[in-house]
């Protein structure tokens, strides 16, 4: 009972300044972490770089790498990474990465990928002829695998980037890497550039995607929105991911009031980076247009209803089925708030399926 009654007796600003503390402890063990990491890096860079020196003035083949494992692994008995097959990771990573710990990748590589823009902005260097990648941002394993992956050198920048900022393991990462993230990412169908101005509207693009991929629900092709949605509720760690860094689950079927009349919207979300409410609409068919205005009115709900004067305002994303790009761009002209339109995808092989069966008009109109 004593330490309420201390807690009691302490100033207002107590609160806050023990929140700074624990902030300060948090953030001093992910840099405890980061350091690690950026310490056996450079470890295996090292020994890596000295593999290749070795090789090119003496001449030694590659009797020389199995030789070394055996004399690490008899020294370092406790230690593991000092296999041949490691060794011969480290001197790729060398080989890949000649100016450790910084990745300099020339800008002219971007021009044709404009996803560059937003994330990878702030490692731009001053002439902005380069983009420096911070290597040490994401762990061994995360690099020896990209690197046979991905042999695009501004598609792993931007990947090495993107696991760094979403804070991605090696296994979510390649899976990103399967479903083709960096095509997908900011490649919303919407009205941002329109009613936002510069400097946000692409933060906002960015923060979206299309398609979304859905496979985490299984086969879902025959099922209706409502079905959908509670799965997405009941996966929302696998959902948010998929959505994205910043992403908050407010609620599934989110009840609003408008004029004595009952509304649900189908998911809502909170955006933590751009501080704003997203409403998601979900529909299990193909987009026509008359499902912008029903968004559009759910949007202009909730920011009379639900958004704080701290909060931006609300930002629409219709998800459908399939899409026509014209349709959905001649939906939205005209329309005043930020609302995005994409696709979604479960898998695939049940939706074909589903697409092969019967209509319900085509059923009803069979001569019994």
């Amino acid at each position: 009972m004593k330490t309420p009654q201390i807690i009691d007796a302490l100033p207002d600003e107590y609160k806050n300044w023990r929140n700074d503390i624990i902030n300060l402890i948090e953030q001093a063990k992910v840099n405890a972490v980061l350091n690690v990491n950026a310490e056996l890096l450079a470890l295996y860079w090292k020994i890596g770089k000295d593999i290749i020196q070795k090789q090119e003035t003496l001449g030694w083949g590659k009797q020389v790498i199995i030789q070394l494992s055996k004399d690490l692994m008899s020294q370092f008995p406790d230690d593991t990474g000092y296999s041949d097959r490691n060794l011969r990771n480290m001197k790729r990573f060398a080989q890949e990465y000649p100016d450790f710990p910084i990745w300099q990748v020339p800008l002219a590589k971007f021009k044709d990928n404009p996803n560059w823009q937003v994330p990878l902005a702030n490692f731009i260097d001053e002439d902005k002829q380069f983009l420096q990648v911070p290597l040490a941002k994401i762990t061994w394993y995360h690099h020896i695998s990209l690197i046979p992956k991905v042999k695009d050198i501004a598609e792993r920048a931007f990947y090495i980037i993107a696991a760094a900022q979403e804070g991605w393991s090696r296994d979510v990462m390649l899976l990103q890497i399967a479903n083709g993230y960096i095509n997908a990412k900011g490649k919303t169908i919407s009205n941002f550039d329109k009613v936002l101005p510069p400097e946000k509207s692409d933060l906002v693009r960015y923060a979206f995607n299309d398609p979304y991929n859905f496979g985490f629900l299984g086969t879902v092709g025959l099922q209706n929105e409502r079905s959908i949605e509670k799965q997405l509720a009941d996966k929302v760690t696998d959902f948010l991911l998929e959505m994205g860094r910043g992403f908050a689950f407010v609620g599934r079927q989110y009840h609003l009031m408008v004029d004595g009349d009952d509304y649900y919207i189908d998911i809502l979300m909170y955006h933590l980076q751009l501080h704003c409410y997203v409403v998601v609409e979900l529909k299990a068919v193909e987009f026509i247009p008359e499902f912008v205005s029903k968004l559009n009115f759910y949007i202009s709900a909730v920011d009379e209803y639900v958004k704080t004067p701290e909060d931006k305002p609300s930002i629409g994303l219709l998800l459908c089925r399939t899409k026509s790009d014209t349709k959905a761009r001649f939906a939205l002209r005209g329309i005043t708030q930020p609302l995005g339109i994409a696709q979604y995808e479960t898998e695939k092989l049940f939706a074909d399926v589903a697409s092969a069966l019967p209509q319900i008009d085509d059923l009803e109109n069979v001569d019994n």
